[in-house]
């Protein structure tokens, strides 16, 4: 093998990587937020990437039997469609249940764990236990050739760009809109956020919302690089975890740093060894670096 072969193997590999911090860094987001201002340990937070997921199946199966002429455009209506279905799913899921388990981390992730399992014996009940994957339209399929035997998928391409676009969505939300500044100071000091007439359940409600909604669109992503089963999210939710527990809770710089660092250690060393021993050996240097900054890489200053 040559050392341009070498090369090209190289970069195609790293951006398999790409494509995998995509989904966990939308993942993570969503856990980021949600961890970082409420303390909840969502366990559910990967049935709804696959709510996202199925709502962009369910969005492609419809359009291919009424509008087929549409399905040049219907993918990006359908990730909006997966966002708001994630989100109102999320909505009632906080109302009806979190709101009554906070400052109870165990009895939350306990709820949570079985909210997950009802929602894949949903899934399996209503969908079916196969998984399925949505008609692409074409302009999503093919490759990108910037050099002789360097082949990158459009479908990764459009995934790292929907998953920068969504970062930098949030990031604007939370520094500049209303939003962002009760969330802000709900996480700096919610007694006093509440003495000052930010109403932090109605705060808490939405956030936790906008988390789900993002892992919506994490499951609408993912569907461009897999196929989607009752349990697809469940096999994402660790890794979510870990993305946030490494960058450090609250913090979305350590969000997307963490994300990154474990997508492509776990995508490089899979060239090299099974996909089980590089999950084992991203885990261990993850739990080395932990055991000497336990806090996190980016560890979040909140008033006590």
């Amino acid at each position: 093998m040559t050392i341009s072969e070498m090369l090209n193997i190289g970069l195609m590999q790293g951006f398999a990587g790409l494509s995998l911090f995509a989904v966990l860094l939308l993942m993570g987001l969503g856990l980021a937020i949600i961890f970082g201002q409420m303390g909840v340990i969502n366990m559910a937070h990967g049935e709804f990437m696959a709510i996202g997921a199925y709502t962009v199946y369910m969005a492609a199966t419809f359009t291919e039997h009424n509008a087929p002429g549409a399905m040049a455009a219907y993918f990006p209506i359908a990730i909006v469609l997966a966002f708001v279905v994630a989100f109102f799913f999320g909505w009632i899921m906080e109302w009806a249940l979190i709101r009554h388990l906070y400052s109870r981390p165990l009895d939350t992730l306990l709820a949570t764990w079985g909210v997950s399992l009802a929602l894949q014996q949903c899934f399996r009940t209503f969908i079916g236990p196969k998984e399925v994957s949505p008609t692409l339209p074409d302009w999503l399929m093919g490759s990108w050739a910037p050099m002789e035997g360097l082949d990158i998928p459009i479908n990764g391409l459009f995934v790292l760009a929907l998953t920068l676009v969504v970062t930098a969505g949030v990031l604007i939300a939370l520094n500049k809109s209303r939003w962002g500044l009760r969330v802000r100071a709900t996480v700096s000091n919610r007694t006093m956020a509440n003495a000052t007439g930010i109403d932090t359940k109605k705060t808490d409600r939405l956030t936790f919302a906008i988390g789900c909604g993002i892992a919506g669109v994490a499951g609408a992503a993912f569907t461009t690089i897999g196929s989607t089963g009752p349990t697809s999210g469940s096999l994402y939710i660790v890794d979510a975890f870990l993305v946030v527990t490494f960058g450090g809770a609250a913090s979305l710089l350590g969000t997307v740093v963490s994300a990154f660092g474990i997508a492509q250690t776990q995508s490089i060393t899979e060239f090299f060894m099974s996909g089980s021993m590089a999950k084992v050996l991203t885990l261990s240097l993850i739990v080395l670096i932990l055991m000497v900054r336990p806090q996190g890489l980016f560890a979040s200053k909140v008033r006590r």
